[in-house]
């Protein structure tokens, strides 16, 4: 069997799975309601429903394995509540303390810029809040570990909760040429 591969642009509001037939999942929205997708396909990590941005989906357990194994680079722009400070910076690039499955973490050293332009992403669903509560700022964070909702943890940590998360890149793969929902199928994901 020749495996397939695919990038997306996972909308707000999705769960990076795949239809069930749970009672307490009918109202929710799965990424099989963006595309035909063939059998057998999985999300290689995840995204919570709160986020948006790039996905990578396959029919290839292993090449799933080895991508999250290898601790891919993961690059995020964020949205923060209020003009992120060089200290938060420094912070966060060197690790920050936060609670996973009931433990206390640090996490690993990673790079963080403020971004100077805000990023050009289509309109949220649901709207964020508006400039009269407050200013906000961009950063980029790439990261290669992935405890669950690292990245608004580790903001939250520093002072700046996060309004707004978009993974643009894993690995060497961008969300580049993809829409909103659109989603694009690879060669390879390597």
């Amino acid at each position: 069997m020749k495996h397939r591969h695919f990038k997306l642009f996972k909308p707000y509001g999705y769960l990076s799975q795949f239809q069930t037939n749970a009672r307490h999942e009918i109202n929710k929205r799965f990424l099989g309601e963006l595309f035909d997708f063939p059998e057998h396909i999985m999300a290689i990590g995840r995204l919570d429903k709160d986020s948006e941005g790039l996905l990578l989906l396959t029919t290839d357990g292993k090449v799933s394995y080895d991508i999250t194994s290898a601790k891919t680079d993961k690059e995020y722009y964020v949205q923060v509540d209020g003009v992120i400070t060089e200290e938060a910076i420094s912070q966060l690039e060197q690790g920050v303390q936060i609670r996973h499955k009931n433990e206390t973490y640090l996490t690993k050293p990673c790079q963080v810029f403020k971004l100077d332009v805000t990023p050009c992403f289509p309109e949220r669903a649901k709207k964020i809040r508006d400039e009269r509560h407050g200013l906000t700022s961009w950063i980029s964070i790439t990261i290669n570990e992935g405890k669950f909702r690292q990245v608004r943890k580790m903001t939250a940590q520093v002072g700046f909760p996060t309004l707004r998360l978009v993974r643009i890149r894993v690995g060497t793969i961008t969300l580049e040429g993809l829409q909103m929902g659109g989603v694009q199928e690879l060669n390879d994901l390597y």
